[in-house]
């Protein structure tokens, strides 16, 4: 069985504060791009295995993916899958590779195995994986609270060509949580994101409201090369651009194709880059092989 596993980016970000159990308090959209990782899962008679393109990925249960298994096959006997990672996005650059692909095991080897598992307990699973996981096992764009399981899911039809950035920069989350300069607002004064998402599309000011991010003061700072990267697509004609979660990728909001292209094509090829259409649907490619 083959999956695709799509990255997201961040629609918005707003850190509102540090939680007593040490995770942050945020307010984000997360929306999938045409950027993927290809997962093909093969039944095995025990054990989780896994083998990638990329030699920097682990194999142990460090792996999202391995762990991913291994929590959906506890219990059962005599049962395991092999695991082929084969890896196009980048790790330490916002786009939640590694919980997209945890997400799509969760999603694909209970069918692969024919394995009986209640919704909730999946659930449970991905939010005990990390924060952005349950997110990738429902398709659309969701408005995301708490620490980013709170998900409310809407239909959302980008009405914009979306051109992906990401220079050869590793950002860890945690670092960028350490550094972030937290500037407490009161609830009521936080534009609601959604809304103003939605508004955007006729409203430019409502852009905005959105393409905020409170990673970037102290990522950009330490790392000029995306506030590059963020000129030269402004300078392309885009209309809004914003670094996605921690970073290191930068994406762009185009209207015309054409503009999209060329601002694409400026990047040096070292850089990994990816293209999307408005109104793009994901295809997971859910299929047995």
């Amino acid at each position: 069985m083959t999956v695709r596993s799509y990255a997201k980016i961040n629609l918005g970000l707003r850190i509102l504060g540090k939680r007593p159990d040490g995770f942050h308090t945020l307010q984000t959209i997360f929306h999938r791009v045409n950027l993927y990782d290809t997962i093909r899962l093969e039944r095995t008679d025990g054990g989780v295995t896994l083998e990638s393109n990329r030699s920097d990925i682990p194999r142990d249960r460090s792996n999202l993916c391995v762990r991913a298994a291994e929590m959906l096959l506890r219990g059962s006997s005599g049962e395991g899958v092999h695991i082929d990672l084969q890896k196009r996005i980048p790790a330490g650059a916002g786009l939640g590779g590694g919980s997209s692909n945890a997400a799509s095991v969760l999603r694909a080897l209970p069918r692969l195995l024919g394995m009986d598992i209640p919704e909730e307990e999946v659930q449970e699973i991905a939010a005990m994986l990390g924060s952005d996981v349950p997110f990738f096992l429902h398709d659309g764009s969701a408005k995301a609270g708490g620490r980013g399981e709170i998900l409310e899911y809407f239909p959302y039809s980008c009405p914009w060509w979306i051109v992906l950035v990401i220079p050869d920069v590793h950002v860890s989350t945690a670092w960028a949580y350490a550094r972030l300069r937290l500037r407490l607002r009161a609830q009521p004064e936080l534009p609601d994101l959604r809304t103003a998402l939605l508004r955007a599309e006729d409203h430019a000011d409502a852009l905005n409201l959105v393409m905020h991010n409170d990673f970037e003061g102290p990522v950009l700072e330490a790392f000029p090369v995306i506030g590059q990267i963020k000129e030269r697509l402004r300078e392309g004609g885009a209309r809004g651009v914003l670094m996605s979660g921690s970073g290191s990728a930068v994406f762009g909001l185009f209207d015309d194709e054409q503009a999209a292209l060329r601002s694409e094509s400026d990047f040096p090829a070292h850089y990994v880059t990816a293209l999307t259409a408005p109104g793009f649907s994901p295809d997971h490619l859910l299929r047995d092989a």
